[in-house]
């Protein structure tokens, strides 16, 4: 009997630096969305948002800042491959979270699309990268690493990250926008958890 197997086909550099500036651009432009709204999203994206509300910082250096600690997990569980997509990825959101605001000075929309539509865009975002061997740092990290070791879906797992750091959001902005921010959340997560599984992409 002949296979029908077909082997996993390898991304080139250019599908993969291409793949890393669409990824970041969605996923910064979600996040635009999710700032305008007034609510945070989960993950270290969530939690430089929170930090960002309390101390008079740019967004972009916050973000980079909290995802240090998590390099090291990057490297020791997933490789400097990894490492250095996912360091260029967080480079180039930090820029791209800057620029945003910038292009758009001022924007009025409902918050309930904003939450929505932009942790919907942060989802696909993080998939493009996901699947580039990339990520955006932090949590990212940690539920990937999950997922390939114990089988676990990278999406339950930030999923349950993601309602600490919304929880925490009590502490700064009204429960009102915790709600949206925890709806956001779970349209973030369930993207990842239906899209990105063990064995459902084969490219590498």
């Amino acid at each position: 009997m002949t296979s029908t197997a077909v082997s996993p086909t390898k991304h080139g550099v250019a599908e993969d630096l291409l793949a890393i500036l669409t990824g970041t651009f969605v996923a910064s432009l979600g996040l635009f969305l999710v700032q305008s709204s007034g609510t945070v999203t989960g993950g270290t994206a969530g939690l430089a948002l929170l930090i960002g509300y309390a101390v008079d910082l740019p967004y972009g250096l916050v973000f980079a800042l909290v995802n240090l600690p998590f390099f090291v997990l990057a490297v020791t569980k997933k490789g400097w491959n990894f490492m250095i997509r996912t360091g260029v990825s967080i480079g180039v959101f930090s820029v791209l979270t800057s620029l945003h605001p910038m292009e758009i000075p001022e924007i009025a929309i409902d918050p309930v699309y904003a939450a929505v539509t932009g942790n919907l865009l942060a989802g696909m975002g993080l998939l493009v990268l996901f699947r580039h061997r990339s990520s955006l740092g932090g949590f990212n990290v940690f539920a990937l690493v999950m997922q390939e070791r114990l089988g676990l879906r990278a999406g339950y797992v930030q999923l349950a990250l993601d309602i600490v750091i919304v929880a925490a959001s009590l502490t700064v902005v009204p429960p009102s926008a915790v709600l949206l921010s925890a709806m956001g959340a779970v349209v973030l997560n369930v993207v990842l958890a239906f899209n990105h599984r063990p064995g459902r992409y084969t490219g590498t």
